[in-house]
């Protein structure tokens, strides 16, 4: 009864899938084609309506991953994403997907069937209706802030963290319990950062897209953390700024439209956008986040971090 069911389901799913327009997918005429179609009424095929709110979770992480991508989601629930109280304090986590593009061979009625079982095995999948895409992440961040405005009412934080990421949950509600309530982002903040003329780079914008020659302060989107009253915000902010293909600066302008600026952690080892060459023995209960090579890594890494916090670290 239960195959028959997701049978049902997913044919329901499929036929949706096919019949949807994808209003997601970027302009190609010269510089709207640095844009991203958002604000737009993106609908939520697979959610968890109420979980967040019966949770009632202190820190919610937002785990942005390709819907094929089932390893690196298997990897996370069973190292950081498995820890859901920490210093007393409830942790969620949910994994946010998009659909695939028309034509996309990876993702055959076997793999949505698959996404849909494990939707319904750990109830932890959240996938909206804009094409996935390296040039749709602004849509999915943004999607994301709707999601938490509207699910997480009782909730303090949460974070966005890229799906080839450490990260050490312990460290980051340690760091949180003790910082700002309202109006807070953090992570590793770029300052001054030049925007990228050259037409070869893979985050290029020209003049007319954007006229300014640096970016506003902004955190990198491989991790940051956030307050909850700053996702509406955030959202108000998008109804005037231009929304840019670049997620993590698009956030970072957002800000400044509305007069807030992201703030700098505690001490700067927190976030670290890759790893040492050499570490030291206590290098993994010191850091929140490191960028890793592979989720096959973070297996190796979450041992060595396991070690570490049963040792004098």
């Amino acid at each position: 009864l239960k195959s028959i069911l997701l049978n049902g389901v997913f044919k329901q799913l499929h036929s949706e899938f096919t019949n949807e327009v994808q209003h997601s997918k970027t302009p190609t005429s010269s510089a709207s084609q640095y844009f991203v179609a958002y604000p737009h009424n993106y609908t939520f095929r697979l959610d968890e309506p109420i979980r967040c709110q019966q949770e009632s979770p202190f820190l919610v992480l937002m785990i942005p991953v390709a819907i094929h991508n089932r390893e690196a989601r298997d990897i996370i629930r069973n190292t950081w994403a498995k820890e859901t109280t920490v210093l007393g304090k409830v942790v969620s986590h949910f994994f946010l997907l998009g659909v695939s593009s028309e034509g996309d061979k990876l993702l055959d009625e076997q793999q949505l069937f698959s996404v849909l079982q494990e939707s319904r095995r750990h109830k932890d999948i959240l996938q909206s209706s804009f094409v996935d895409s390296y040039n749709n992440l602004t849509i999915k961040t943004m999607v994301m802030f709707e999601w938490l405005s509207s699910h997480c009412p009782n909730t303090s934080y949460a974070m966005k963290v890229d799906s080839d990421m450490f990260l050490n949950v312990q460290k980051l509600v340690d760091m949180l319990l003790k910082a700002p309530q309202h109006l807070y982002l953090t992570g590793l903040v770029a300052r001054y950062a030049a925007v990228l003329r050259d037409q070869t780079s893979k985050w290029f914008l020209p003049v007319s897209a954007f006229p300014e020659p640096t970016y506003p302060p902004y955190a990198l989107g491989l991790g940051y953390v956030f307050s909850l009253d700053l996702p509406q915000k955030i959202l108000e902010a998008s109804l005037h700024v231009k929304a840019i293909y670049i997620e993590d600066v698009y956030v970072g302008l957002c800000l400044r439209h509305i007069g807030i600026a992201p703030t700098d952690p505690p001490h700067s080892g927190l976030f670290m956008a890759m790893m040492p060459l050499s570490t030291s023995s206590c290098y993994w209960t010191s850091v929140i986040t490191t960028i890793l090579g592979s989720s096959q890594q973070l297996l190796d890494v979450w041992r060595m971090y396991e070690t570490q916090t049963q040792s004098d670290c």
